[in-house]
């Protein structure tokens, strides 16, 4: 065993182990902790030692005894370990640069989709000449990498995918010259979680993004993931399912998102048309808007349900106040709510 290196003692062991977990800590802080964590079995001033050799401050002549220690920088008295840097990113809501007329359309679930109500919709929002368009997630409905018990006959991503793109040029085509943009709702984020899942080592590859695969900038279609609200002047949209469980489908759901948000809201989501509005003390009014779907009505997990056909308008101001216009469909004729 080499001179000075206590291979075979524990406390060493100890004193070498807190220093490569904590390599920017104060020597006396770490010579508290051995000390702590030898019982007693060494004094103090010991364990302070024991700690300074380890990261080779003890001195040269100690330093020359000791094998394979890089001494550390010198620090000055009272020198606190610095933070370390933070790996949070940065995250808000994505605006919505249009003054006008802004058609919502959620829960289209392709190739789940109901023809009579797309269509209904956007023959609507074409007749209003709406300005721009918001795509408020769950466009696709991703059945076969959902997480769920499937139906064999039914697992067909590619042709899932493949009805998405078609989706999307139709609609392109019935608006041609407005922004469009597509938020990414709950059945979006399976696409993701199922390369998390089955593909990690090619998941960040930006090529694997839905937006390409759904051929989005061939068509100029914006895309906004990442549960980010849309700003449509001073309303945000929200799919619906970025609050988390809990109380956010109550018998009527707008008011859901108001006890859960404290803030006006649109939303999706929850396939049911519905508006909630609150005064405070001061007459200062919160309203909250749900808004119905545009896909089949008896889905295979909830055969019986309280789902309705609908969409939404939005008029945004040029202060950024605006006035939603909720509608319902049905039998294919739409109906304000």
């Amino acid at each position: 065993m080499p001179k000075g290196q206590h291979g075979g003692d524990p406390i060493t062991e100890m004193a070498r182990r807190l220093c490569a977990a904590h390599p920017d800590a104060p020597a006396k802080t770490l010579g508290r902790r051995l000390h702590a964590e030898a019982n007693g079995a060494i004094t103090l001033a010991a364990a302070y030692n024991r700690i300074r050799r380890q990261f080779g401050i003890c001195g040269e002549l100690h330093r020359r005894k000791m094998q394979n220690i890089t001494p550390r920088a010198k620090r000055q008295a009272g020198q606190a370990p610095a933070m370390p840097p933070s790996k949070a990113e940065p995250w808000g809501p994505w605006v919505l640069e249009t003054t006008g007329l802004v058609g919502v359309l959620s829960d289209i679930h392709v190739p789940y989709h109901d023809e009579v109500a797309l269509k209904a919709a956007v023959d609507q929002l074409k007749g209003d000449r709406v300005d721009a368009l918001v795509l408020n997630g769950d466009v696709a409905d991703f059945y076969a990498i959902s997480r769920y018990t499937k139906d064999p006959r039914k697992r067909n991503f590619k042709g899932e995918v493949q009805a998405c793109r078609d989706m999307l040029a139709w609609i392109r085509s019935q608006f041609p010259e407005i922004p469009i943009v597509f938020k990414s709702g709950n059945h979006e984020e399976r696409f993701s979680h199922w390369l998390f899942q089955h593909a990690p080592e090619i998941s960040d590859e930006p090529r694997m993004g839905l937006d390409q695969w759904l051929d989005m900038a061939d068509h100029g279609i914006e895309f906004v993931d990442n549960q980010r609200p849309i700003m449509a002047g001073s309303l945000p949209i929200l799919h619906g399912h970025e609050k988390g469980k809990g109380i956010s489908a109550p018998v009527n759901q707008a008011r859901g998102a108001f006890l859960r948000l404290h803030h006006t809201v649109l939303e999706g989501h929850g396939h049911r048309t519905s508006v909630h509005c609150e005064p405070d003390m001061f007459g200062s009014e919160t309203t909250c808007w749900s808004t119905g779907c545009l896909c089949e009505m008896h889905p295979e997990y909830a055969r019986i349900n309280k789902f309705n056909h609908g969409f939404a308008s939005v008029q945004v101001h040029a202060d950024g106040q605006f006035d939603v216009h909720n509608f319902r469909i049905v039998a294919g004729r739409v109906r304000s709510s």
